[in-house]
């Protein structure tokens, strides 16, 4: 089945390709390029089947990720974005899974989950208020998933601060129109939310260190390995994809523009040797990059198959190799950037739009080496990381 999206995803390249310009200067994705994906099934790669999804291996969901952004970044940010929700959801209470799939299995489901609002506790549920940015895709979702921290009485944070996932329709929060203004990536649409005093009932609520331990898929009696993958695994992967087939992408119009290029000097580029060099280079580096993405998948995947549970030490190391696949391909990719010439960089070069678009990608905080190189250094060094800010996301 996956072959299937795949495949559709290929049958249609030429068209996301030239929904691209459009994408951008739409500030969100054409109602041509939704319909595409709607009709690929690409958003309900990780999806239950029993509510019409698909249930691919993850290696199979990134892969999709990467063709999608090949052809345009912000069709594939949105595969890789909104495609993983899904996944979360499929061990949420019953309930909701009902009310969000019951009438319509094509029913998308935005974020973020950074914790920047407050759910005050009140009877059956809480009293939730905040503003998110970087909502990707929001306008063609019917439902959200937000971040936000546990508060008191007085609706402040909560001591010890305790961090939940809180799922909304869209009737419970605000899109807030042009607030996605960016130098890449402008096709996601990813505009602020804002949350005003909605009530968000318990059974609409995840608990994100059960989340992030893999508590919640057990305790939702799920046994597929996909929904057993560490959530600092599956996450992050819809987004690096993206990166890495973005780059792809940029090497695949970075190849056809200079197959008949004559440089200023008069040099055909097929004579020129160091030109060809970084070709080859940042080739093989951005197809580096992919492998390094999808076994370090396939591995997670293979180990809860198998009935084990990563350590911390493993997920660690997991989000190291997720970040380095990812800064791997944009460094490649910038290496031919700067020899494709002036013109690559006018607004009907497509070279630009990924390169701009790659840049903003790697900006995403799951992309950030800091923290993530420093736990992971430790874990090698048998040195328990300090709790706190340092281990998120892992």
């Amino acid at each position: 089945m996956a072959n299937r999206v795949l495949d559709t995803i290929m049958e249609r390249a030429d068209q996301i390709r030239e929904l691209g310009p459009s994408n951008e200067a739409l500030g969100k994705l054409d109602d041509k390029a939704v319909q595409i994906l709607r009709e690929s099934g690409a958003i309900r790669l990780l999806q239950p089947k029993e509510y019409g999804g698909l249930e691919v291996h993850p290696r199979e969901f990134a892969e999709t990720v990467m063709t999608a952004a090949s052809l345009d970044g912000s069709t594939g940010w949105i595969v890789g974005i909104v495609g993983v929700h899904p996944w979360e959801m499929a061990y949420a209470d019953p309930k909701v899974r009902e009310e969000v799939w019951g009438e319509d299995p094509d029913t998308w489901i935005a974020s973020p989950y950074a914790p920047m609002g407050v759910a005050r506790p009140v009877d059956g549920g809480y009293i939730f208020n905040g503003r998110w940015q970087f909502s990707s895709g929001t306008d063609h979702c019917d439902w959200i998933f937000l971040g936000g921290m546990l508060g008191d009485e007085d609706g402040k944070v909560a001591q010890p601060p305790r961090s939940l996932h809180l799922i909304l329709p869209r009737s419970d929060y605000e899109i807030v129109e042009d607030s996605w203004d960016v130098a890449g990536l402008s096709g996601t649409g990813s505009k602020d939310i804002i949350v005003r005093d909605a009530f968000v009932p318990a059974y609409r609520t995840l608990e994100y260190h059960k989340v992030v331990e893999g508590i919640a898929p057990r305790e939702a009696g799920l046994t597929n390995p996909t929904y057993l993958m560490p959530f600092s695994t599956v996450f992050p992967l819809g987004i690096s994809a993206a990166v890495i087939g973005i780059a792809e992408g940029a090497l695949h119009h970075h190849l056809a523009y200079q197959r008949g290029r004559v440089q200023i000097t008069g040099t055909k580029i097929k004579d020129d040797p160091y030109v060809l060099y970084a070709i080859s280079e940042a080739a093989e580096e951005i197809k580096s990059a992919r492998l390094a993405l999808l076994d370090n998948c396939s591995r997670m995947y293979d180990k809860v198959a198998a009935g084990q549970t990563p350590t911390f030490a493993e997920r660690a190391a997991g989000r190291r190799t997720q970040v380095r696949a990812a800064w791997r391909a944009v460094q490649a990719m910038n290496e031919i950037v700067v020899r494709s010439g002036g013109n690559a960089m006018r607004k009907d070069n497509p070279i630009q739009r990924f390169w701009r678009d790659a840049h903003v990608g790697l900006a995403h905080a799951i992309h950030v080496p800091g923290a993530v190189y420093h736990v992971s250094a430790l874990t090698d060094l048998d040195i328990e990381p300090p709790q706190g800010p340092m281990r998120s996301m892992i």
